[in-house]
């Protein structure tokens, strides 16, 4: 073969799908040409995956056979035995979400940040694969994905309410916001504060309706609807929404609101029952992948226990100190008279034994409790008046239940 013919450069075709004309594909596939064998090997195309064929070298029931087993429902199922979890690639959220990993000492291996790919080396067969939240959304629904971290107002907007996914923890502790109208402080709006005032605007006609800048192009409309909006039209915007009214170009936004200092700094005010929904960082899954693999229950598991254990015990300290007395039920009745002393379950106390006079004795006793941040020194001055001494304190990393609550409400979920 000459040098020549092997430096030609590849190309890439459509195929044109003849083998089933009745099957509706779900995403395109790009073929490319060898010059050399002249085999074409399928290629993924927007964002898909999918194992390489060699379309010319089958049969063409054998090429039927293949694409039927990976066409089901309208979305294509991967033959892959690894497991997926979808993380933001950007922002604040992208940072939050591998901190709470980290604390959960699940730590993200990215060796190339320009890859999207990664993995958590203590959670055997799976991927991390870094991912636009929406886009996390729509690769759970299309099966590309198992899991995944969003905020509950990207769920809720690109979920679109689909059955298969499910929410395995509502609140990892990140990500707080809420989804919220708002409007000018100025203007006809002067005088309007809530949702109710703003429906009732007489300016607002068919040929005139409330126009709303929003990136929530379904959840908008539901909720407008849901309020008694008739007549209403939306906008598609992505950020610096707050510029809109001013421009001219709306007359309210629906936007995602943190502290509301923009809008303040824009002269644009929230409204008396316009939040749409309170959001912050979820856990999410295909409910398919849950039920189907019992490889993906038991990640899902681990990863469900780490973050509940971690999240239970932030903001919890130890609180240990000696204390003199008769016994152990004398001692934990004085330490139970105290609000601030009681622990999870209630304080724990054991014998501390000492040498005197070549005889072991236990003359103090050892009291160990759990007490939230807010009522530590309180707590520390309440033990020293019923005769605690030597108080020691320590932050606590993980609090581990028996069993897990949402572990134990999702099995129920799914039916297991």
């Amino acid at each position: 073969m000459s040098l020549s013919r092997l430096q030609q450069p590849c190309y890439l075709q459509q195929c044109p799908s003849p083998l089933l004309p009745s099957i509706h594909l779900p995403c395109s596939f790009s073929f490319r040409v060898s010059p050399c064998s002249q085999r074409q090997r399928r290629l993924p195309s927007g964002g898909h995956t999918s194992s390489v064929a060699a379309c010319c070298s089958l049969s063409q029931q054998q090429q039927q056979s293949q694409v039927l087993s990976s066409v089901t429902n309208g979305s294509t199922v991967y033959d892959r035995k690894e497991i997926r979890f979808g993380l933001p690639s950007k922002g604040r959220m992208a940072a939050d979400t591998l901190d709470l990993l980290k604390d959960c000492q699940l730590s993200v291996k990215h060796v190339n940040p320009r890859q999207y790919v990664a993995e958590i080396p203590q959670l055997t067969n799976l991927e991390v694969w870094f991912q636009r939240p929406k886009d996390i959304v729509r690769k759970l629904l299309s099966g590309d994905l198992d899991l995944g971290i969003v905020g509950f107002d990207t769920f809720s907007e690109f979920g679109l309410g689909n059955k298969d996914l499910i929410i395995v923890h509502d609140a990892l502790g990140y990500g707080d916001c809420h989804l919220s109208i708002a409007i000018p402080k100025y203007g006809i709006f002067e005088n309007i504060n809530s949702l109710r005032e703003l429906a009732q605007m007489p300016q607002w006609t068919s040929e005139k309706p409330l126009r709303v800048a929003t990136g929530f192009n379904h959840l908008g409309p539901k909720f407008m609807k849901d309020n008694g909006f008739k007549h209403v039209t939306f906008s598609t915007a992505d950020g610096a929404l707050e510029a809109a009214p001013a421009m001219g170009i709306a007359d309210a936004i629906l936007d995602l609101v943190s502290s509301g200092t923009t809008l303040k700094e824009n002269n644009l005010k929230e409204i008396e029952g316009g939040v749409v929904l309170e959001s912050q960082a979820v856990l999410v899954a295909r409910r398919k992948s849950l039920i189907q693999r019992e490889d993906v229950r038991g990640i899902t598991k681990e990863i469900l226990e780490r973050f509940e254990a971690h999240l239970r015990a932030v903001g919890q300290f130890t609180v240990t100190a000696n204390m003199r007395g008769s016994s152990t039920e004398e001692v934990a009745a004085r330490v139970l008279s105290q609000p601030s002393l009681s622990g999870l379950q209630g304080p724990t106390v054991s014998p501390v034994f000492c040498k005197h006079d070549g005889k072991v004795a236990s003359d103090f006793y050892a009291i160990v409790i759990c007490v939230p941040k807010k009522a530590l020194y309180e707590s520390v001055q309440q033990l020293r008046e019923i005769g605690g001494s030597g108080v020691l304190i320590s932050p606590l990393t993980y609090i581990f239940e028996e069993v897990t609550p949402r572990w134990q409400e999702l099995l129920l979920k799914l039916e297991l």
